[in-house]
């Protein structure tokens, strides 16, 4: 099981279109998760399941992909697109991380 998390802050003035296209998107993925910061409100971290790392890469790209249909929102975040960051994250087993294989 690997991890994709994408971390974004939302404009104040935005947050209610984003909240309420946020809704959408969640109902359509299975393997997703979203959290707002509770000390940085308007803070948000989705959290994205995935089997593999290549899956891991895939929702990677289609959430920061300049063709994604998320790339909607990056008009919400200050400092638009650049400012949204993912990051994909691998199990570690018996106190290390499992390598990639080069």
């Amino acid at each position: 099981m690997y991890i994709c998390f994408v971390e974004y802050r939302i404009a104040p003035e935005a947050e209610a279109q984003y909240r309420a296209w946020i809704a959408d998107q969640r109902a359509e993925g299975p393997g997703f998760a979203l959290y707002e910061g509770t000390d940085q409100p308007l803070l948000f971290v989705e959290v994205w399941d995935a089997d593999s790392l290549e899956a891991a890469e895939n929702v990677k790209k289609e959430r920061c992909g300049e063709r994604s249909s998320w790339r909607r929102m990056a008009d919400w975040v200050p400092g638009g697109a650049a400012k949204i960051h993912a990051w994909t994250f691998k199990p570690v087993t018996d106190g290390r991380a499992e390598r990639r294989s080069s």
